[in-house]
């Protein structure tokens, strides 16, 4: 098997360490803009299966070239260029899947349903974490139901050792976390699909000791499509993002004063966006490089079976690996990204289109292939 991996950031790398793992495995390119900083752990793959490449994604030519010389494309680049590199993928004949995590992208890519058919090519965005991981587990809940009424999502990258004054550290960019947190979440109510507000419906759940109480919240993009997908078939579904008790306390208000929004205004004579002011001073807070991080996550679906309450609840808490100094985050998204790849080439995603996790990716081989990388979901009925 051969793949392009297009982002080098964190999920990328950490998407090209675990495909050169696997002894199918023949090739790895690993392109990027700037590939001169690559982590130290892809170090002994150097002048092996590791091949750099230097890739504008702003030059169609290069790019075309770049997918050509694969089998299937691996996406980790900001979520606005996966419309342009799916169309690229499909018109080469190649398997193509990303990270998503914006939901108007996606039903852009949607809409490539007939061409990825007639080309005969595998089309699967959003496969991260959240969007990705949780979709597959909730649609595997869902068909183990005579009735699905009720979905509920959480997930949360968090610091293992939080300290104020938001209990968080950022385990991603600082511009797309405060992007879920002012947009609002698709949900199902009613078995109707609608829109609630971020950073709403505060609640509290209870994990394994050490960790403890978390809080939850809505945020945007969790869950993708899946609201427009099982619309009318689900009686209650939504997304909430996890964290450390106090958070969301410090952060709305933050949100409600303005200082997070997009749009630009005058300081001084001067047009700032509130948002890119309020990175640049929160950074060298949130960003910690060397603090070691940890995701949450827990599915519930639970509806009737063969008449009686039923249900099936997942539930993780992967933690930093200490060994390859590779984080949670990465480990959940990345490898996540890398075993539906890999699905796509090796047959277990049979059918040819453009499809959602929770539509197509066999749930049963996913949890197998995360536990061999110690990644455990722990599975308990409802």
């Amino acid at each position: 098997m051969h793949f392009l991996v297009i982002g080098a950031g964190k999920q990328g790398s950490a998407c090209a360490l675990d495909l050169l793992g696997q002894t199918a495995t023949k090739t790895v390119i690993l392109a990027d803009k700037d590939v001169g900083h690559l982590p130290a752990f892809l170090d002994p793959w150097r002048g092996k299966n590791l091949e750099p490449l230097q890739l504008d994604l702003n030059d169609e030519a290069a790019v075309k070239a770049a997918i050509a010389r694969a089998d299937g494309v691996c996406c980790a680049a900001p979520y606005f260029f996966n419309a342009k590199l799916t169309k690229l993928s499909i018109d080469a004949g190649r398997h193509f899947c990303d990270l998503g995590g914006n939901t108007e992208v996606v039903l852009e890519q949607k809409a490539m349903h007939g061409l990825a058919v007639k080309k005969g090519v595998s089309v699967v965005p959003d496969c991260g974490v959240a969007p990705g991981m949780v979709n597959i587990l909730a649609g595997e809940g869902i068909r183990r139901l005579d009735v699905a009424e009720k979905v509920k999502i959480y997930v949360g990258g968090l610091p293992q050792h939080p300290e104020p004054p938001l209990n968080y550290m950022a385990v991603y960019s600082l511009e797309g976390c405060l992007d879920y947190y002012t947009t609002p979440s698709w949900v199902l109510r009613n078995g109707k699909r609608t829109q609630v507000e971020a950073l709403s419906e505060l609640e509290e759940l209870e994990f394994p000791a050490p960790w403890g109480k978390l809080e939850a919240f809505h945020t945007g993009g969790g869950i993708s499509t899946m609201p427009f997908s099982w619309e009318g078939k689900v009686q209650t579904m939504e997304y909430k993002t996890l964290r450390y008790p106090g958070h969301i306390a410090i952060i709305k208000p933050i949100r409600e004063l303005g200082l997070i929004g997009n749009e630009a205004i005058e300081v001084e004579g001067v047009k700032v966006r509130p948002r890119a002011v309020f990175i640049a001073a929160s950074a060298p807070v949130l960003v910690k490089p060397q603090a070691k991080d940890l995701i949450a996550l827990r599915v519930d679906a639970t509806g009737l079976k063969n008449g009686k309450p039923a249900g099936t609840r997942w539930q993780m808490v992967d933690l930093y690996d200490e060994q390859h100094g590779v984080t949670a985050m990465m480990r959940t998204t990345g490898y996540s990204l890398a075993i539906t790849g890999i699905m796509q080439l090796d047959g277990r995603i049979p059918r040819p289109g453009v499809f959602a996790p929770d539509e197509i990716v066999p749930a049963q081989p996913m949890i197998e292939d995360l536990a061999k990388r110690g990644i455990i979901l722990e599975e308990t009925a409802l």
